[in-house]
């Protein structure tokens, strides 16, 4: 394999980085701690509690599904209004989740995901 030498200019530039790099005392700490996960993680309240509204729109979006495909299926107008009441819940709730996550990047703290 050849190997390739570097200019005057690059192995001064890599020094100048390698330089910036040992006196950032933060990057050092994270690096000194930073382990591999030994083990799988396991979900926690707090992480559940994240994705819980998220969660609840996504069931609200499938019983809207279903409650329109039987409401046309059938024409009753039972389901009709079920599904009207069912979709207006989902659009508030996805509101509010869109309103949450404007927020959040307003206020500079990083999105859930």
């Amino acid at each position: 394999m050849d190997e390739t030498r570097l200019t005057a200019h690059e192995r001064r530039v890599l020094a100048e980085i390698e330089e910036a790099l040992e006196r950032d005392a933060s990057l050092a700490r994270r690096l000194r701690t930073m382990r591999r996960p030994s083990h799988l993680s396991v979900p926690t309240v707090t992480g559940a509690r994240r994705h819980l509204p998220a969660l609840c729109v996504a069931a609200l979006c499938v019983a809207t599904l279903t409650l329109l495909v039987l409401a046309v299926a059938t024409e009753a107008p039972a389901l009709i209004w079920a599904f009207a009441a069912v979709w207006v819940l989902t659009l508030l709730a996805m509101l509010v989740l869109v309103v949450r996550r404007i927020r959040r990047r307003g206020a500079g703290t990083p999105p859930e995901s």
